[in-house]
């Protein structure tokens, strides 16, 4: 069953890029506070994990639900929201109070980081008095949102089409058998080895020597015995021999993880292996694969 390509994350890119955010709101707001963390997967709550201006670590990995507080209202309706002073505000939940007060907060802004009309994050921004923060903030602290979004998902974009040509790289060669030229240097290689094991007084060496150019001259271009692989099988185990874990060949392939466990249950009967390691190196010793 085919799935469709996910959009490619990495957390650590997109660490540094809330990171750079915050402090760019900081200096475009002038707001000493800026804090914000993005939306865990697969569920509906952020994570407060990027700070600057904070005085304590209070606020440091607290997750905050969707509709509760300031930023689960944001991350709800995909709005920018602000309150005066965050302690007396009747119009949010008060779940957070404990931390918030701890760090001293009081007026508060936050703004959601969207991609593809989904709330990546949310940013806050923020100062230990009671006042109204200005439109002029919350603007700025909104198109400061709007870049990191298009920064996030221009990444994203990139890194989906490196992964794409990565795995076409790797699958094509999988079912490519290599081109005359380079089965010439091999010959080119394996007369040299013969030349070479003549001299070798050694005779540990010579026989390892002579082994290696007996199996160079055994594939002459061609597998060791007919390949009972499909070109599918081919490419999930070149893949996995790359180290890619099954959702990761999954996701590059368009399949489910399930569907590649299948297919290596398959591989794994028709080669008589019993490990994906072991799997591996016997379709390469057997020239199934490079």
């Amino acid at each position: 069953m085919a799935v469709t390509h996910a959009p490619v994350s990495n957390p650590e890119h997109e660490r540094e890029v809330l990171h750079t955010a915050l402090a760019r709101m900081r200096r475009v707001t002038g707001l000493p506070v800026a804090f914000g963390g993005a939306v865990s997967p697969g569920r509906r709550d952020v994570r407060l994990t990027e700070f600057t201006g904070t005085l304590t670590g209070a606020l440091r990995g607290l997750v905050i639900g969707a509709g509760n507080g300031l930023g689960g209202r944001v991350l709800v309706t995909a709005r920018p929201g602000s309150v005066d002073d965050y302690l007396t505000d009747l119009r949010i939940s008060h779940e957070y109070d404990r931390p918030v007060i701890a760090e001293g907060m009081r007026a508060i802004a936050a703004v959601p980081v969207t991609i593809d009309g989904s709330v990546f994050g949310v940013l806050y921004g923020g100062i230990r008095e009671s006042l109204s923060l200005s439109s002029r903030v919350l603007d700025a602290m909104t198109q400061v949102a709007l870049r990191m979004g298009i920064e996030l998902a221009v990444r994203r974009e990139v890194e989906r089409r490196m992964a794409e040509l990565e795995t076409a790289a790797i699958t094509r060669a999988a079912r490519e058998a290599p081109t005359a030229p380079e089965w010439e240097e091999v010959r080119q290689v394996h007369a040299q080895l013969r030349s070479i094991a003549q001299e070798i007084a050694d005779p540990a060496l010579r026989l390892r020597l002579q082994d290696a150019c007996d199996r160079l001259a055994g594939s002459n271009g061609r597998p060791l015995r007919e390949n009972p692989l499909s070109p599918r099988e081919l490419d999930v185990l070149a893949l996995v021999a790359v180290g890619c874990g099954n959702a990761e060949t999954g996701r590059r392939l368009g399949i489910l993880p399930e569907t590649v466990k299948s297919y290596l249950r398959t591989i794994m009967r028709k080669l008589g292996t019993h490990s994906r390691m072991e799997t591996v190196i016997v379709a390469r010793r057997s020239g199934f694969m490079p």
